[in-house]
């Protein structure tokens, strides 16, 4: 089988050579298409593909159209909004993501996110400590469980809500359990996103649960930036001088909140969330196992258009 490893963004040298080895080594041949510069050349790559791997590559209806062979598409990560699964779908492909191969770097990342804030964007200012803090994680996935246990260990008192979890499975993960969102923001000086975009997560983070929140409270979302009402955020920010928003994921009305707000609002450049060396070889590798797996015994276990 061929397969097309396709990233506008390239893996590191160490998960492509690895990625290539176990496919390889399992009969398959593998295409790279790297720091390609318009969909035009995705869609022109694919064209013989039996199996695909990208990142945050779009793999839109068209490029679906363009791959009369293909069978599987892997995306390299947890999310996978980048992928048209409706189109997909109609012709019989399989679309699987990789689990968990990013959720520590997620995790400390949103961690060091909130001693970012804490810490006033280390200026000289003053700032204050987690230590005896409240947070609140909304979805005890595999990258929220990760959060809530680091977050302990820095002596924060951790809840959460999830409604794919019972109550027992959040006890056992270390948080104690709440059972609305609007109890979660409520009892929360640090928030942390993890809930994947979806039509009804879309914008359901706005003024009304924002302003919720305790005084001096910080959110941080290192989910996807469409769950954010943005214009219900810039309103929540004017009405309470005290609240502070971090992301990965830069809103479109960036420049706006940080000209108005200051020190209260950060965003990186780009998202960050799965951007360490072994997060990028896990992701890679996994993906790579996953495709010969499908190949060789029809293993569909992480297919996410069921």
């Amino acid at each position: 089988m061929k397969v097309l490893l396709a990233t506008q963004k390239p893996f590191a040298a160490k998960a492509v050579e690895g990625i290539c080895s176990i496919l390889t080594e399992a009969g398959h041949q593998v295409d790279k298409l790297e720091n390609y510069a318009s969909q035009e050349a995705l869609l022109s790559s694919v064209a013989d593909a039996d199996a695909l791997i990208v990142r945050s590559d779009k793999v839109t209806a068209d490029v679906i159209a363009a791959a009369p062979k293909l069978k599987i598409v892997v995306r390299a990560g947890a999310g996978y909004d980048n992928v048209d699964l409706a189109a997909a779908s109609a012709r019989g492909i399989v679309v699987m993501n990789t689990p968990g191969q990013n959720s520590n770097a997620v995790a400390e990342l949103a961690l060091g996110l909130m001693i970012f804030m804490a810490r006033t964007h280390f200026t000289p200012a003053t700032g204050s400590e987690l230590q005896g803090k409240r947070l609140g994680v909304q979805a005890y996935g595999n990258v929220g469980r990760l959060v809530g246990q680091k977050a302990k260990a820095l002596g924060m008192e951790v809840c959460a809500l999830d409604p794919f979890l019972s109550d027992q499975q959040i006890l056992d993960g270390g948080a104690q359990p709440v059972h609305s969102v609007e109890e979660l923001y409520a009892a929360s000086d640090y928030l942390s996103i993890h809930i994947p975009a979806l039509p009804s997560t879309i914008k359901s983070i706005g003024y009304d649960l924002i302003t919720k929140m305790p005084k001096g409270a910080t959110l941080i979302n290192t989910a996807r930036k469409e769950v954010i009402d943005e214009e219900g955020l810039l309103k929540a920010l004017e009405e309470r001088p005290d609240l502070k928003y971090v992301t990965d994921v830069m809103p479109d009305n960036y420049d706006q909140l940080s000209k108005k707000f200051g020190t209260r609002v950060f965003a990186t450049p780009k998202k960050m969330g799965a951007q360490t060396a072994e997060a990028n070889v896990n992701a890679g590798l996994a993906a790579a196992r996953q495709i010969v797996d499908f190949f060789a015994t029809g293993n569909r276990k992480f297919q996410v258009n069921k």
